[in-house]
């Protein structure tokens, strides 16, 4: 990675000796302290906006309450629409140069996978937990980034630093092309010196330096159509769904075991009559117990750590496929959507900075966090050209369920950990 030998440089710089809380870094705490109930009854107000990924009203609206925000904090904000073929709400960027230290890059999105008509809609608050769609993947995480940049601008802080927020609004669903969607941030990662980003955390103990990629996988299976009466004859063979058996049960057994690779058939329909629309996730089968079944679809999902392991797994796959029982066929396709997040020397210099902020605090250590454990994230896109952070969002439960929750105990010490993190990252540790 070209960027790494400067960053690792520079962040050996900010960790060797440990720290005190500065005077203008407890200017930051003092003001989330302060402003505990604003920001939460922040959150409140974007929560109860649906903003499904295939809202796209809904998604720009969220997305106008942050560009009020961050044009108050001087940033250059802009809108970014998407061609209507990809069916998707836009993104929010904004920008601030203000031309000392490391360009950091902060990672959040818009949409929920709550859609317009779903029952889950509002906030609501039992003491310290609060509930609602998408308090914390990821509206809790995207008020945690308002909100320490407005304690580094209470702080006089704000104004030096060169950072770029964005906010994209498919990261549920990304549009297709992904070169479409996902050019702005890609371009934003190539930009940026440090990504941080803000998806749900996994504790306070924990970050993450490296996600799993994700790709999709389709499985189409032949068989005779016959009467069931000639099954395992030469005629007949073995239909559709004994060799789609085959298949699976060869992934299961050969494909299967190495660490950080995993595979799941997410959805199977065979029969004399299939169809499947992937659009919408379902599909029907007809078939009868005394006919051999000619048709089987399988769509599934396969995870990795990296693209080698990614394309071994494929080949291993695609090897396995064309091993065909009598009188059957199958094919096999593959379709990328997130790519890989690596862990890197990068990654981890920036963990042990992340740290050094939560001892300062009093909040303790904090430990890289097991990427088999994570699901796939935007800050995968940009990996590549840019060493991160992800998992800096708030903590909570049942994400992506009607019982979504924030534990709001923990909201301000998060945000002052992000807050203090923005903020010795950019002055190289100036205080």
């Amino acid at each position: 990675m070209k960027k790494i030998i400067p960053l690792l440089l520079f962040l050996l710089s900010t960790v060797v000796s440990a720290q005190e809380i500065s005077s203008s870094e407890q200017k930051m705490i003092d003001f989330l302290r302060s402003h505990e109930k604003e920001q939460i009854d922040f959150l409140e107000q974007t929560v109860n906006i649906n903003s499904g990924t295939m809202n796209p009203e809904g998604v720009k609206e969220v997305g106008m309450l942050y560009k009020k925000e961050l044009d108050a904090l001087g940033f250059k904000t802009r809108w970014i629409s998407l061609p209507d073929s990809l069916n998707r709400g836009g993104h929010l960027f904004a920008e601030m140069e203000g031309g000392k230290g490391p360009v950091i890059l902060l990672i959040g999105h818009l949409d929920t996978v709550f859609e317009k008509d779903h029952e889950f809609r509002t906030f609501s608050r039992d003491g310290d937990i609060g509930t609602g769609p998408a308090v914390n993947d990821m509206k809790g995480g995207n008020a945690m980034i308002i909100y320490a940049l407005k304690a580094l601008h209470a702080a006089g802080e704000l104004k030096n630093k060169s950072i770029i927020v964005a906010f994209t609004g498919d990261e549920e669903k990304p549009g297709q092309p992904l070169s479409v969607s996902r050019h702005d941030l890609v371009e934003a990662g190539k930009k940026a010196d440090i990504a941080l980003g803000f998806e749900t955390a996994s504790g306070m103990d924990y970050a993450t330096v490296a996600r799993r990629g994700s790709s999709g996988w389709s499985l189409e299976v032949k068989g005779k159509q016959a009467h069931s009466s000639g099954i395992f004859s030469e005629s007949t063979g073995a239909g559709a769904i004994f060799e789609t058996a085959r298949i699976l049960n060869s992934f299961y057994t050969e494909v299967k075991g190495e660490e950080l690779l995993s595979f799941n058939p997410g959805i199977i329909l065979g029969g004399t009559e299939v169809s499947y629309d992937p659009t919408q996730s379902k599909g029907t089968a007809f078939g009868k117990t005394n006919v051999v079944a000619g048709d089987v679809v399988v769509h599934g999902g396969l995870r990795f750590i990296s693209e080698e392991q990614k394309e071994n797994a494929r080949s291993k796959m695609k090897e396995i496929v064309k091993n065909n029982l009598p009188q059957t066929s199958a094919t096999i396709a593959f379709t990328d959507s997130y790519p890989a997040m690596k862990p890197t020397e990068g990654n981890m210099a920036l963990l042990e900075t992340l740290d050094e902020v939560s001892r300062d605090l009093g909040y303790g250590e904090v430990k890289a966090y097991d990427p088999g454990k994570r699901g796939a994230a935007d800050i995968s896109f940009i990996a590549q050209y840019v060493d991160g952070l992800d998992g800096l969002g708030v903590m909570g439960s049942g994400a992506h369920s009607p019982t979504e929750t924030i534990d709001l105990s923990t909201f301000i010490p998060l945000t002052e950990r992000a807050a203090l993190l923005i903020h010795r990252l950019s002055n190289n540790n100036k205080k």
